[in-house]
Formats: structure tokens, C-alpha cells, sequence
């Protein structure tokens, strides 16, 4: 029974911290980094979704769940590194930082493989970069409180009502641009 809570404790701490992070994460591009305005540019509108679609309010949030979920599958086989030995969050932020940005499958914006095949202008690789490293610092540091404090029930009762507020909030994001609320 143990095993099972404590597996079941990794799996909160991961996924509510991935969701945390990449909320507000999020919050501050499409606030303080003009996301709006850099997603509507030619570059970008071929590929991304407006920033007012549905599943856009809904992935900044609610589904981060899920993805939480598949980081803490993923992270499962090596969770005694980054939580038991000592510098393994930033062994964690580490391995992150480099699958992520300078050696990622994919040529995404913001990547080394992106940088060598996208025809996307330089600056938007650069303008790209802060979000994924407040996303990085934010789940770190989350994760850090959780583990540090994980004995203290607050913790995890606060973690408990942020995931269900950045749920409620992007469910009701989603229902508004589907029109839902206009009147």
C-alpha cells in the first residue's frame, strides 16, 4: 500500500507541476511576449492555430494534465536520480534543457535542428527561448517545493486547487471561444 501511495505521490508531483509551469508559463508569453501578435505573423499563422481557438484554450491547461501524466511515465524508470540523489532536479533540468532546445527530434522554433531547416527568421527562434526556460525554471522549482515539503499536506492541497482552477479556467476558456458565453 505504501508503494502504491508513494507511486502515486510521483505521479501528482510530476504531472501537477508540468501543468502549474506550463500555465503560467504560458500566461506570461501570450501576456509580456506578444504571442498574439507573433502567431498571427505569415511565418507562423500557416502552422500554428489562432491563439483564440478552442483547443488552444483548452491545451494551456486541462490537457497539460495528460502530458504530465506521459512526462511522469517517461521520467518513471529514472525517478530515483532526480528525486533521491543529490543535484537531481538540476540533473532533471539538465536533460530537459537538452532534449528540448539543443537536441530535439524535430525542427521545431527555438531548436538547433529548427535553426539549420526552418525558414523561420532567427529572431523567432531567440523570442521563443525565455517561455521554455521560465517553463523549465517554474517546473523545477515546483517540483523542488513538492519533494522538500511533500511530508506538509498543504503542498499538496494547494497543488490539488491549482490544477482544478487551471482546469476550470481553460474549460471555460474553451466553451467561450466556442461562443458559448457571447450574448
Amino acid at each position: 500500500m505504501e508503494k502504491k501511495q508513494g507511486l502515486a505521490g510521483y505521479f501528482w508531483q510530476i504531472t501537477s507541476a508540468h501543468t502549474i509551469s506550463y500555465f503560467i508559463a504560458g500566461i506570461i508569453a501570450v501576456t509580456f511576449f506578444d504571442y498574439r501578435e507573433w502567431w498571427a505573423t505569415e511565418a507562423f499563422s500557416a502552422f500554428y492555430r489562432d491563439i483564440n481557438s478552442p483547443i488552444v484554450a483548452l491545451g494551456g491547461g486541462f490537457l497539460q494534465i495528460f502530458r504530465g501524466i506521459f512526462v511522469a511515465l517517461i521520467l518513471l524508470p529514472v525517478r530515483k536520480t532526480f528525486f533521491e540523489e543529490k543535484y537531481g532536479l538540476l540533473k532533471l533540468a539538465l536533460i530537459i534543457f537538452g532534449f528540448s532546445v539543443v537536441s530535439t527530434y524535430g525542427a521545431v522554433i527555438t531548436s538547433f535542428e529548427g535553426l539549420i531547416y526552418l525558414k523561420v527568421p532567427f529572431i523567432y527562434h531567440i523570442k521563443g527561448i525565455p517561455e521554455g526556460l521560465i517553463w523549465l525554471s517554474l517546473f523545477i522549482g515546483i517540483l523542488y517545493i513538492s519533494i522538500k515539503y511533500s511530508h506538509k499536506k498543504i503542498i499538496t492541497i494547494l497543488s490539488i486547487v491549482f490544477v482544478v482552477l487551471i482546469s476550470l479556467l481553460t474549460i471555460m476558456g474553451y466553451f467561450g471561444a466556442m461562443g458559448y458565453f457571447n450574448t
